[in-house]
C-alpha cells in the first residue's frame, strides 16, 4: 500500500498539474515555492516536496543572431521570404564565435558554403522568382516608408497572386509594385500612384494594369482612399497655417460626405482643399508650390478648386 505521504504528494502534483496553480501544503499549509533549478515544489515551512521533475514552461533564454535579444525559438514566419524564414542563413562576416577573423582558407570555405546555401534555398525557378519579387517588395516598402504590417499585407498579396497562376505573361516587378500599392491602399497608408512608381523598375501603366487585373482576378475589397489622409502631408510640405489646414479640412469633410471625390484623385481634392484654404485665410501659398507638393499639375488644382467652392456655396 502506497504510504500516505507518496499518496498526498501524488494527489497534490496530479492537482497543480490541471490547474496550473500552486497549492498549499497539505501537510502544515505552508506556502509552497517553485526552485526553477531542480524543478521541483517545496514547502516554506515543513519542507514537503510537493512535486518534482515539473516541466518548466516559461521561456528558455538564448541568444539570437542579434546577440542582445533573448528568445526561446528563433526569428517567427513572415511572408516576407519565400520559404517563410525556415530555411538556414550562414552569416556575411567572416568571424568566428569570438568575433576573430578567420584565415584565408576558411572564408574560401565558407564562401562556397553560402553559394551552396542560398541555391539550395531556391531550388525551382518559382522559388527563384518567389524570393526576387519578395525583396523588390521589401526594397520598395522601404523606400515608401511602409510599416512592417503593410509589408506583410503586400507579400501576402503576391503569394496570392502566384497560387491563382496570374503570373504568366506579366513582369515579376509589375505585379510585385502592384501587391504594394494595393496593401498600402488595403491598410490605410497614403501611397500614391506615381510616389510607388518612382521606385519600382516599371513604368506606371504597367503598374496599373497589374493593379487592375490582381484586383479583378483575386476580388480584392480595396476601400476608396480618403483625401484626408495625404491633406496634412501636403500642408506639412508647403508650410500652410493651422488656419488654412482647418479651412482645407472643413472642405474636405464636406466634399467627402456629399460624394464629390467619388471618381476622382484624392490627392488633387487634397490639394485644392489647401489652396481653396489658403485663399480663404489669405495665406501667401502660390499654386505651384502646392502642386510641387502633391505632385498634381497645376491645372487639375484650378479644376477641383471651382468644384469646391461650388459645393461650399451649395452649403
Amino acid at each position: 500500500m502506497m504510504p500516505s505521504t507518496e499518496r498526498i504528494r501524488e494527489q497534490s502534483q496530479t492537482k497543480s498539474e490541471k490547474t496550473g496553480v500552486l497549492q498549499t501544503c497539505p501537510e502544515c499549509d505552508g506556502e509552497i515555492r517553485r526552485d526553477e533549478v531542480r524543478g521541483e515544489s517545496i514547502c516554506q515551512l515543513c519542507g514537503l516536496v510537493v512535486g518534482e521533475y515539473t516541466i518548466d514552461h516559461g521561456p528558455e533564454w538564448r541568444s539570437n543572431d542579434d546577440g542582445d535579444s533573448r528568445s526561446r525559438v528563433g526569428s517567427p514566419l513572415t511572408n516576407l521570404r519565400h520559404d517563410k524564414g525556415l530555411s538556414t542563413q550562414i552569416s556575411w562576416q567572416n568571424k568566428d564565435a569570438r568575433g576573430n577573423g578567420l584565415s584565408y582558407q576558411k572564408q574560401r570555405k565558407f564562401n562556397r558554403l553560402r553559394r551552396w546555401d542560398q541555391r539550395a534555398n531556391a531550388r525551382s525557378p518559382e522559388e527563384r522568382g518567389l524570393k526576387h519579387a519578395l525583396g523588390e517588395i521589401e526594397r520598395m516598402s522601404s523606400a515608401l516608408g511602409l510599416p512592417k504590417p503593410t509589408r506583410q499585407i503586400a507579400a501576402q498579396i503576391y503569394r496570392r497572386a502566384a497560387d491563382d497562376n496570374l503570373l504568366p505573361g506579366r513582369s515579376i516587378e509589375g505585379i510585385a509594385t502592384a501587391s504594394v500599392y494595393a496593401a498600402a491602399r488595403i491598410d490605410g497608408v497614403p501611397r500614391t500612384l506615381e510616389e510607388v512608381a518612382v521606385v519600382s523598375r516599371v513604368d506606371q501603366q504597367r503598374i496599373e494594369r497589374a493593379y487592375r487585373y490582381m484586383k479583378r482576378e483575386l476580388s480584392l475589397s480595396v476601400p476608396l482612399t480618403d483625401p484626408r489622409e495625404y491633406m496634412t502631408r501636403i500642408a506639412s510640405e508647403t508650410s500652410c497655417t493651422m488656419q488654412t489646414e482647418q479651412q482645407a479640412r472643413a472642405l474636405i469633410d464636406k466634399a467627402v460626405r456629399s460624394g464629390v471625390h467619388v471618381g476622382k484623385s484624392p490627392v488633387s481634392i487634397a490639394a485644392s482643399s489647401i489652396y481653396a484654404g489658403a485663399k480663404m485665410t489669405d495665406d501667401p501659398i502660390t499654386q505651384s508650390e502646392i502642386a510641387a507638393a502633391a505632385n498634381v499639375s497645376e491645372v487639375t488644382i484650378r479644376t477641383r478648386y471651382r468644384e469646391l467652392l461650388k459645393l461650399d456655396s451649395e452649403t
